[in-house]
């Protein structure tokens, strides 16, 4: 399996390469050549596979520079019920008629970004150990990264973390899992900005060659292909739990700000899976909705990005929109360079809405999206509890609230849960009067100590912070 740029650098790549380069030589985003395909009886063979055998079956299909034995061990110690706790990994519930949650949320940080971390974590301290080598990690986080993250590569060997995230914009329940670690290889890095600013900084300086090689710097976000990867996997094990047994279509709805979470959807059903519908949902921050709704894909400023009670979509440049554009052009560089490189880098914007490709979203890739405010999220939370007695967080809550204007009769509707309640407790407070549970190792976690740094929003203070800390 080989991997490519969506900005057409020559060269091709293998899983390993990219596992720990993060963006292109270009600028571009990887993707493989080719998505493999599902058949049926495949889908059949995989039904009652546990989640680690089920993400070995996957994983395979796209890694091979990994001895299979290895990567099967690797995915059995990543996913146990220790560490998520349950067998399923990620069970599925029926809410009301139709409408499912999958829980993505029991991994050590209790966010949905510990399914693809752990394994992340796993992964470089296996190829670095393999090279003999160091990795310096640049992050940015809006919130649920970060500790994914930070908790996935403490004690790691070979890994040193440097994770940015804009300065007092996450919930103080994420701010103190990230800043009370006191692990020597975790660094944690307040920039004065939003945190679109924190993701231009990892970009700028995963551009800067010279200094990317010289410190050895890879990356955790979602432009990381390895991590994406790793959830496409959840998508399929809830579709085999929605479906029970037969092979009809089933939607998810994904609450997204940077795209990561809902292409890993669309890589699935690129394969193969049947997924009828794919919903993005946003928050007031909606450049994702926008697009779907008229083909205008439109950045915004720090200054107009809005400050929510969902904070971890509170992101107004989608990083790993790329990826879906590059297919939906036809994989053709040249149009997505103009796209990302002229158009959004010289006016900020680009307008597929005359094109002939744009009436693909909806058709060949089955996405539709749907937006929500805080007056929203507040009443879906209220109503959620009441009717189901189920506390859901506020991004799961844009995403109930999308799902069911889009459902389909007949047609299972299955949305990601993206992190337990207690995250974002002061938004559950204001919708119902009192304070989610909080798990017994979190007791207390906001009047630790904490180990930050405050940077403004410069690639170059940075670089310098990290070039100070590799020494």
């Amino acid at each position: 399996m080989n991997y490519l740029s969506t900005r057409g650098h020559p060269d091709r790549k293998r899983f390993c390469e990219i596992l720990l380069e993060g963006l292109a030589p270009d600028g571009g985003l990887y993707l493989p050549e080719t998505y493999p395909q599902v058949d049926t009886a495949t889908l059949a063979k995989w039904r009652a596979l546990p989640y680690a055998e089920l993400a070995f079956e996957i994983l395979s299909l796209y890694i091979d520079d990994i001895p299979p034995a290895d990567l099967k061990a690797i995915c059995a110690k990543t996913y146990t019920a220790e560490v998520f706790g349950t067998d399923e990994i990620v069970p599925l519930r029926e809410l009301e008629d139709g409408v499912y949650l999958e829980a993505l949320s029991n991994g050590p940080t209790l966010a949905f970004k510990d399914m693809a971390m752990q394994l992340l974590g796993n992964l470089f301290e296996y190829e670095l150990a393999r090279r003999g080598s160091e990795l310096n990690i640049l992050g940015a986080t809006s919130g649920d990264t970060g500790s994914a993250a930070e908790y996935a590569m403490r004690g790691k060997k070979g890994v040193r973390v440097f994770m940015t995230s804009p300065d007092g914009r996450m919930s103080p329940f994420q701010q103190a899992q990230m800043f009370s670690l006191q692990d020597a290889n975790i660094h944690n890095i307040a920039i004065t900005g939003v945190f679109d600013d924190c993701q231009d900084i990892v970009k700028a300086v995963s551009n800067d060659l010279g200094f990317k090689r010289k410190y050895r710097i890879g990356t955790v976000n979602s432009i990381n292909w390895a991590r994406l990867l790793a959830q496409v996997v959840y998508y399929f094990a809830g579709y085999f739990q929605a479906t029970a047994g037969n092979d009809k279509p089933v939607s998810f709805t994904v609450p997204s700000g940077n795209f990561g979470n809902v292409c890993a959807g669309h890589v699935a059903r690129m394969m193969g899976l049947p997924i009828q519908t794919l919903v993005v949902a946003t928050n007031e921050n909606d450049v994702l909705d926008e697009f779907f709704r008229t083909g205008v894909y439109r950045v915004r400023a720090a200054v107009d990005t809005h400050e929510t009670s969902s904070p971890s979509m509170d992101i107004s440049k989608a990083s790993n929109f790329e990826r879906f554009v590059f297919d939906l052009v036809g994989r053709d560089p040249a149009r997505l360079r103009q796209l990302f490189v002229d158009d959004l880098g010289l006016q900020g914007s680009f307008d597929l809405s005359a094109d002939p490709a744009f009436k693909q979203a909806a058709g060949r890739f089955g996405f539709r999206s749907g937006r929500s405010t805080h007056a929203d999220r507040l009443a879906t939370i209220r109503d959620t509890e009441k009717r189901f007695a189920t506390l859901i967080d506020p991004h799961t809550a844009d995403g109930l609230k999308a799902a069911r204007e889009q459902i389909t009769p007949g047609v299972p509707m299955v949305v990601l849960e993206t992190a337990l309640p207690i995250k974002f407790a002061a938004t559950l407070v204001e919708a119902l009067g009192e304070e989610p549970a909080r798990p017994k190792k979190f007791e207390g976690i906001e009047a630790l100590p904490k180990r930050v740094v405050k940077l403004p929003a410069d690639a170059e203070a940075v670089k310098a912070y990290i070039a100070e800390n590799c020494d």
